[in-house]
């Protein structure tokens, strides 16, 4: 069966160890970023034989967009509140949060506008912030809410609250949302 791709079949220690150090990272942020045991990396640095398998198309696309990495890198400076829009598991949006200053930063994971959690709008306001949680809830204007709300153990309507007893959830929807104070 001839290859469709153009991808070598294998790698060397030394390719590994090239791109981690182009990367600049360590073996264990290697492995963190790949996946993997700090070991594996190890093994795979100090190996002469040929590596093969999945880490090939990873080194591969990595030399050739080392850019890559640091876009899915995680957020360092974050505010009070972290927010994970999440599509089944994987991350679609990072939304950190300061209410008290009424303070939103988003991080979007993908390019697809219909996963993200504001759309196509990029630096959303504070107010867009309340309306994106009042989206992944019931609405306040909904029949008998009062029985809805004490089944939940939520003594008033408060988005927040809500989401944090139902994940953000909807019928229908693989949506979510996992919540870090």
């Amino acid at each position: 069966m001839a290859k469709e791709y153009v991808i070598r079949d294998s790698l060397t220690g030394r390719d590994i160890k090239n791109i981690r150090e182009i990367l600049s990272m360590t073996q264990k942020e290697f492995a963190d970023f790949a996946n993997c045991s700090v070991r594996t990396v190890e093994n795979w640095e100090s190996k002469s034989e040929k590596i093969t398998g999945p880490v090939v198309t990873l080194i591969e696309i990595l030399l050739r967009k080392p850019e890559y990495a640091k876009k899915l890198a995680l957020p360092k400076d974050r505010l009070k509140v972290r927010l994970y829009y999440m599509f089944g598991n994987m991350v679609c949006t990072i939304i950190d949060v300061d209410e008290l200053s009424k303070e939103v930063v988003i991080h979007n994971y993908i390019d697809d506008p219909i996963y993200r959690a504001f759309g196509v709008n990029t630096e959303p306001d504070f107010e867009d912030y309340e309306e994106f949680l009042e989206s992944r809830c019931f609405p306040r204007t909904r029949d008998k809410i009062k029985l809805e709300l004490k089944r939940l153990d939520i003594p008033f309507y408060d988005p927040m609250m809500i989401i944090e007893k139902t994940n953000g959830r909807m019928a229908d929807d693989d949506f979510w949302i996992k919540i870090e104070r």
